[in-house]
């Protein structure tokens, strides 16, 4: 805990267990209550990994994508009454060391949601990013930022933290079950009127890192500038496509997970 806030890190995961015990040592325990792996039907022994490591485990037993399996995520942390939700990618591309601070400044009340970025210090480069993906990431950013009348640095990483409050109060039942989940939950965030900080953030970029391939990173960077789009246009009044509408569905905390026990 931190201030009186319960703390529950979740791991969206595909074929991870070649990284994820080395991501879950560096996860500092004195202030993380719980930690919750969701499988995404991975083909390598992903849930075997987590299941030998005490991780809460949930196995999805076909592959939902990337959207559906944060959703199980968000749900099984909101059933553990935690306050603030950590999204960590159990491919240690991110380092888990940050999980304290991005947790304080949502425990303390300076902000809603954090962004770990990797652009605020160029560290992106440096650990690896194909020069495509840093061109684009700078691109869609500046895109969104405009369209969306923000100053993030990224709206790409996947490190992230939210309190409870965001994570009740958003449609994210609505939204996407693919890799765009990531860009429309942040417009949601602003959209909502909460409050997102950035901290910086080294990355790693190596074999056993996950990242979509060129194809589906076209497919995201035209899903951002849709999401932008339409976040303009609804936040002017003009037209909501159904993520922004007030009859949106929420997350299902009802919903089924498959818990992993053997």
């Amino acid at each position: 805990m931190i201030n009186g806030k319960k703390v529950v890190v979740i791991m969206p995961a595909y074929n991870a267990e070649k990284t994820l015990e080395k991501t879950f040592s560096e996860i500092y325990r004195d202030i993380v209550d719980s930690v919750i792996l969701v499988d995404d039907s991975s083909v390598d022994n992903t849930k075997e990994v987590a299941k030998k490591l005490g991780i809460t485990t949930i196995v999805h037993k076909n592959n939902l994508g990337y959207g559906a399996n944060q959703k199980s995520c968000y749900i099984a942390a909101l059933r553990e009454n935690a306050d603030i939700v950590v999204m960590l990618h159990p491919d240690y591309q991110y380092t888990p060391k940050l999980i304290p601070a991005m947790a304080s400044m949502i425990a303390f009340g300076e902000y809603d949601a954090i962004v770990a970025s990797r652009m605020l210090t160029g560290s992106a480069r440096k650990g690896g990013m194909p020069l495509y993906k840093y061109i684009a990431n700078k691109f869609l950013t500046s895109f969104q930022n405009f369209l969306l009348g923000k100053k993030l640095s990224e709206y790409h990483s996947g490190f992230r933290a939210f309190s409870a409050d965001v994570l009740r109060a958003l449609p994210l039942g609505e939204c996407d079950n693919d890799f765009i989940f990531d860009n429309q939950m942040l417009a949601l965030t602003f959209y909502y009127g909460f409050k997102i900080g950035e901290i910086s953030c080294p990355t790693k970029y190596f074999p056993d890192a996950s990242s979509i391939n060129f194809k589906r990173s076209v497919k995201y960077g035209l899903g951002v500038l849709k999401v932008s789009i339409d976040y303009f246009f609804a936040n002017i009044g003009v037209y909501k496509t159904k993520i922004f509408k007030k009859e949106a569905k929420k997350l299902n905390l009802d919903e089924k997970l498959e818990y992993y026990h053997t």
